[in-house]
């Protein structure tokens, strides 16, 4: 079985892949919509980690099983755009699962999701945050 990695939230950059592994407390979430045809339930929540935090996405029973408060564990999570949105989301291919409550350090800055990404000078097909790039 191959080991999962772990990341802290201020690593995150924008990618197409379901690729983050984080363990986050859940710090507010927003009301609960009905989406598309099907009426998919979603939620947005803010989470957070000790490096920084980010709009999280949840999807169907996933808004009324979390809480603030409760730590949970994204596995194979993607961070992307979702209606002109950089949200973290466990996506298909992904889980997340409530792992405890209440006892983690965490910050409520930077907001990983209001960041403005660019193409990185020495490898511009990755992504980075504006302000990590360093002047020549």
């Amino acid at each position: 079985m191959q080991k999962q990695s772990w990341m802290k939230l201020k690593d995150l950059t924008p990618a197409a892949s379901n690729s983050i592994n984080a363990t986050v407390i859940l710090v507010e979430k927003g009301s609960t919509i009905e989406e598309g045809k099907e009426k998919t339930k979603t939620c947005v929540a803010l989470v957070a980690d000790e490096t920084a935090c980010v709009n999280f996405q949840m999807w169907g029973a996933e808004c009324e099983a979390f809480h603030p408060g409760d730590i949970i564990r994204i596995s194979k999570g993607i961070f992307s755009r979702h209606k002109n949105k950089l949200l973290l989301r466990a996506g298909k291919r992904g889980s997340v699962e409530k792992v405890g409550e209440f006892t983690m350090l965490f910050v409520e800055s930077p907001n990983m999701s209001e960041m403005r990404y660019v193409p990185d000078t020495n490898l511009p097909s990755k992504l980075v945050p504006e302000s990590q790039l360093t002047k020549p």
